[in-house]
């Protein structure tokens, strides 16, 4: 008698499949479309540029989608229904690696980035309990705080001496961004509330027209069909510390990575092994590669569309292939990222208020299912957030160290990761915790005597 398959790895009919994964691709569009459209504008690219950026962002996001829904052989892919998209994580360490180095460097150092992610994502498979909530809650916390100064300057400028300095108008367009999207996602039943995101960006754009903020200067030049070209801004340079904050960045993504495929294996009730989840680890550190190639981004799961997995109980893993398949398709037509590269800044600050903000979110969400009535433990996650947000609130800080350390040191990513990293080790996985708690550590148990976990030799 055949065994049926698992949900996961079940094919629906070719239109569910297809209705499915354009929800899918809709749920995460605008969340994977606002990092390079603020990359860009933090780094003052042009808009053709961007136009560019966002379109390998896409393919890029398309392919490692695929490969991690079908998998590729034993080598990559952890088989799931998975939705992958450029992450808010490495968007801070990127802006300054930009501003110190130039845009070769960023790329460069995402690329070993990548490299160091695929050759290090079985070992890491196998230490993951040293990135617990209390690690990746934090950072998830300090990412999304620093994150809201960037959506702050999109809104008001960066030129104090620009006309449109923090303008009235501008900043009262990116509120109504703000409230329509909290209204669609507070009230809105369905799909409506996962759409609410992008809904405020549409209309966003629709109000920025009568104010003169939108231009369709260079979208007819651009053409429907091609390529993003490698190495778009020139052979990559490899700054040991970008590559440095590039590779701690990796690391974060993998931690986040491995919470949402753990997440996905219980909403599915399809269990997955340490093999498995070093396989998505692998697809992780592929985006790195593909990125630092193409320009494109870091990619991580997107837990608004593992939410998703569990809402429309639609497991299938083929789904989600098929997003990526459009992901990809959307990824080779230029004119949607040129279309796309023109919203006005307010309106993409306005939508990353919401976005960060969620991050941060996310990271509280996280942290709660870490044991903070603890003391030490509550301390660690307050030491390492409070030293991962000293860029953003005293930004002149390490402004008389080498410019070379100023990458690692005024990123909130990289302090507040390392912070919480080392003191978990410390105080978590050490001797130093049980005396730091006055415990007694249990006797070592003698050689001779059998435990009750000891397997016996042949079972």
């Amino acid at each position: 008698m055949a065994v049926a398959a698992h949900p996961v790895d079940t094919r629906l009919p070719f239109g569910q499949q297809l209705a499915f994964g354009i929800q899918h691709v809709l749920i995460m569009y605008t969340g994977c479309i606002t990092v390079p459209l603020v990359f860009g504008a933090a780094a003052g690219l042009d808009r053709a540029t961007v136009g560019l950026l966002i379109s390998a962002d896409l393919l890029v996001a398309g392919i490692i989608t695929v490969i991690q829904s079908l998998g590729v052989g034993k080598l990559a892919g952890a088989r799931l229904p998975i939705i992958c998209g450029a992450t808010f994580v490495g968007l801070n360490p990127m802006i300054l690696i930009a501003k110190e180095y130039g845009l070769e460097a960023v790329y460069g150092s995402m690329l070993v980035g990548g490299v160091v992610g695929v050759a290090l994502a079985y070992p890491f498979a196998k230490v993951v309990r040293f990135f617990p909530p209390l690690v990746t809650g934090t950072v998830l916390t300090v990412v999304g705080v620093s994150l809201i100064g960037v959506a702050g300057g999109l809104i008001i400028g960066t030129n104090p001496k620009a006309p449109a300095f923090a303008s009235p108008s501008h900043i009262g367009l990116a509120a109504v961004v703000v409230l329509i999207a909290v209204g669609f996602i507070c009230v809105g039943r369905g799909v409506w509330s996962q759409l609410g995101v992008l809904i405020a960006l549409a209309v966003g754009i629709v109000i920025a027209i009568p104010m003169g903020l939108v231009s369709a200067e260079g979208i007819g030049q651009t053409a429907w069909v091609g390529l993003p070209q490698p190495f778009h801004f020139g052979s990559p340079e490899f700054p040991v510390t970008a590559v440095v904050a590039m590779s701690i960045v990796m690391a974060v993504v993998f931690a986040e990575s491995t919470a949402s495929m753990l997440a996905l294996s219980e909403i599915t009730g399809k269990p997955v092994s340490k093999g498995d989840l070093a396989r998505g680890l692998v697809g992780d550190g592929l985006s790195g590669v593909l990125g630092g190639i193409f320009t494109a981004f870091v990619d991580t799961i997107f837990n608004q569309n593992v939410g998703s997995v569990a809402a429309t109980r639609v497991f299938s893993r083929y789904v989600t292939a098929v997003s990526g398949v459009i992901l990809i398709v959307l990824g080779v037509v230029p004119r949607i990222g040129a279309v796309v590269a023109a919203v006005p800044k307010p309106v993409v600050g306005g939508v990353g208020l919401v976005l960060f903000a969620t991050v941060t979110v996310v990271g509280v969400q996280t942290l709660l299912r870490a044991d903070l009535s603890d003391r030490i433990n509550a301390t660690i996650v307050a030491a390492a957030v409070g030293v991962g947000l000293l860029p953003e609130m005293a930004g002149d800080m390490f402004t008389k160290f080498p410019s070379s350390a100023q990458i690692l040191l005024t990123s909130g990513v990289t302090l507040g990761a390392g912070t919480a990293f080392v003191l978990n080790l410390l105080f978590n996985h050490t001797k130093l915790g049980a005396l730091a708690r006055g415990e007694t550590p249990p006797a070592p148990v003698p050689a001779t005597e059998p435990t009750g976990s000891e397997v016996k030799p042949g079972v």
